[in-house]
């Protein structure tokens, strides 16, 4: 009897052999395909640990997408507890950007003294500025210490230039107690500039001295004078800036303001801030200038028929402003004293925001989101 081994043909030996390679290569496709999917998945767990440790997170479902929400470690204390509070960073629209903190006045109750000298190099701040366009912002305004003061207000003219030409902001302003402002400057950079403030307490210049608004035997009110008629004459809104005190309270200052017609006339009641104007640390002491809230409304009421005036509480000023230092920290006012967080330039403007306090409810209350740009605002030069 012939066995089947023997009843084999060719062909069929053939066939046979076709179908256990083929068996062997299913088996191997099997193993590789195994070996691959456990090393993707290793690999995006490692690479997700990775992009958390650095403050970045691969985006659910989609290991090829990188978000740049906060993910990461902070040094600060209590800093993750934070940001899972406040998921959502808030938009910087209307930023504040205290670059330098120098001034030549010496106003009792300063709420951001010269602690410091540094100034970032104008490139860095220029980057910082482009970050900060990228998140959202609408419109910076430069403040100080004396904006003016530092390289005679060239650098913050670069700063306005770059603002409204190169990131073409809606709005760019600056506030300045305008001492050191010369009509060279609008000339040179008035075209870029949509709102100069100039910070005025009294039309007493008495009640300035006594205040610290001055310098030497110059006239701050002659000086008020004369940015008024420099930004008319160069297509420039002009604003006032008041703080009410013990000193000017009682102040009937309508008639003047009605005068000078400034776009908006800001009224701030007096705020103390540990640290800055309060404290053992602080450079100035404020306490002798703080008023009682009804005495602060006592001076709005009398000043009712002012149609530019634009008042501000300490209770909606605390919190409603994104504030920057001169190291481009946002600074949290919370707890009454000024709390930096990181600097855009370190974590970004996402990472650092989150660390601001800025209440975005309070900032469109108490109308932080007004018509800033001079194009839309329809001025009669």
């Amino acid at each position: 009897m012939t066995s089947a081994r023997a009843r084999q043909t060719p062909d069929t030996r053939t066939a046979a052999a076709a179908e256990g390679g083929n068996m062997f290569a299913t088996d191997i496709f099997l193993i590789l395909h195994l070996c691959v999917s456990n090393a993707c998945s290793v690999l995006c767990s490692v690479g997700s640990a990775c992009w958390s440790w650095v403050g970045l997170s691969i985006e659910e479902g989609d290991p090829a997408r990188v978000s740049c929400k906060p993910a990461g470690r902070s040094s600060r204390p209590g800093a993750r507890d934070q940001r899972q509070e406040a998921p959502d960073a808030p938009v910087p629209t209307s930023v504040n950007y205290h670059f330098t903190r120098q001034c030549n006045y010496k106003c009792g109750f300063c709420f951001h003294t010269a602690k410091t000298s540094f100034v970032l190099p104008i490139e860095e701040a220029q980057r910082g500025l482009r970050l900060l366009k990228r998140a959202g912002m609408e419109k910076i305004n430069f403040s100080g210490g004396e904006p003016f003061l530092h390289e005679r207000g060239d650098f913050l003219g670069k700063l306005v230039q770059f603002c409204k030409q190169d990131l073409e902001l809606q709005s760019v302003s600056i506030v300045s107690n305008g001492s050191l402002i010369r009509e060279k400057w609008f000339q040179k950079y008035g075209d870029y500039l949509d709102i100069l403030a100039v910070s005025c307490d009294s039309f007493n210049e008495e009640t300035n001295s006594m205040i610290g608004r001055r310098q030497g035997k110059k006239s701050h009110l002659e000086n008020l004078y004369k940015v008024q008629n420099w930004c008319r004459e160069y297509k420039v809104a002009f604003k006032i800036n008041s703080v009410i005190n013990t000193f000017n309270v009682d102040e009937d200052m309508g008639d003047r303001i009605r005068e000078l017609s400034p776009v908006r006339w800001k009224v701030f009641q007096c705020l103390v801030i540990d640290g800055e104007n309060a404290g053992e640390d602080a450079l100035r002491e404020a306490e002798r200038f703080v008023i009682t809230d009804q005495e602060f409304q006592s001076f709005l009421e009398r000043h009712r028929d002012v149609k530019c005036l634009v008042p501000e509480s300490n209770e909606k000023m605390r919190d409603s402003y994104l504030i920057l230092d001169e190291y481009m920290r946002f600074l949290d006012c919370r707890e009454g004293r000024k709390d930096p967080s990181k600097s855009i330039l370190d974590v970004g403007v996402e990472n650092a925001i989150t660390f601001s306090g800025f209440d975005e409810k309070m900032f469109l209350k108490r109308g932080g989101k007004y018509i800033w740009s001079k194009a839309d605002m329809q001025l009669e030069w």
